[in-house]
């Protein structure tokens, strides 16, 4: 592929999450959000660095003869040879979102270094999922023997269910408990769509253009997310789009009829409709 526009980028991002999921790329996805932020980014020597690390990994992994021994393969690589880390001195630095950035500075939060983790595992024929429980992401590996959770954004220490629960309760501070489906392997929309949320989050309240640039992808993922449309039209009036600003708030009515900010959304859509008119 090599460098890359951010129009093409967007264009290729497009079609590879209309696939199966089972076909998508996860790896190369991400990088094709990136690109929307690095222009002229060479997916392909990312993809190529990864290859690189599976293998350093599968040479660690010569003797492995269980899970147990591969996830040290992939430790050994990840965290002891190539230093990568969580980022807790900046975690909401956007750069910890965008997976070639993550590959560089070898430091990400934790559903970045996930799918650095994963793919890594990929490479070396040990199979990884991502796990998205409440206020952080873990990866899983599921065998016979009972499934085996690790904490990528914690030097991949193995987690056990007390583990996971501790964790859920600290980052939601104490709101919620562990629930079984929190531990249920997600896909790779729904790990791109948490990526690109995660964005959305950084940009929400500074930066209207990179935010709608976010839910725009979302939508991609997603197109009849009610609360996305919803967003997706109010940034649009605050960026002077009026009728498409109206056009997605009336689709968000459609969606959710009986949400609870309905009432609001129509008066939003009557106040876009009288400053268009002053306006015209």
């Amino acid at each position: 592929m090599s460098q890359i526009s951010a129009h093409n980028a967007r264009l290729r991002f497009a079609e590879m999450v209309s696939r199966p999921d089972e076909q998508i790329n996860l790896a190369e996805a991400a990088l094709l959000i990136a690109a929307e932020e690095y222009p002229r980014l060479d997916v392909d020597r990312y993809l190529e660095k990864l290859d690189r690390f599976g293998d350093t990994a599968r040479a660690h992994a010569a003797d492995a003869s269980t899970p147990l021994d591969m996830i040290t393969a992939v430790n050994v690589t990840m965290f002891e040879e190539l230093g990568f880390r969580g980022n807790r001195e900046s975690y909401y630095d956007p750069r910890n979102s965008f997976l070639n950035e993550v590959i560089d500075r070898r430091t990400g939060i934790p559903i970045a270094l996930t799918v650095v983790y994963i793919e890594v595992a990929m490479r070396i024929g040990f199979a990884v999922s991502g796990v998205g429980m409440p206020g952080h992401f873990i990866a899983k590996h599921e065998s016979e023997n009972g499934d085996i959770f690790v904490d990528p954004f914690n030097d991949g220490r193995i987690l056990e269910t007390l583990a996971c629960s501790e964790l859920v309760s600290e980052t939601t501070g104490g709101a919620l408990e562990l629930e079984p489906d929190h531990l249920v392997a997600v896909t790779n929309k729904h790990i791109l769509t948490r990526m690109l949320s995660n964005l959305l989050g950084v940009y929400g309240g500074t930066d209207q253009r990179r935010a709608l640039a976010a839910i725009d992808r979302i939508l991609l993922l997603a197109p009849d997310s009610p609360k996305h449309v919803r967003d997706r039209g109010l940034l649009l009036a605050e960026l002077g789009a009026t009728g498409k600003a109206i056009d997605e708030l009336e689709r968000y009515l459609e969606l959710a009829p009986n949400a609870r900010d309905t009432e609001a959304i129509r008066e939003q859509i009557t106040s876009i409709r009288k400053s268009k008119a002053r306006l015209n």
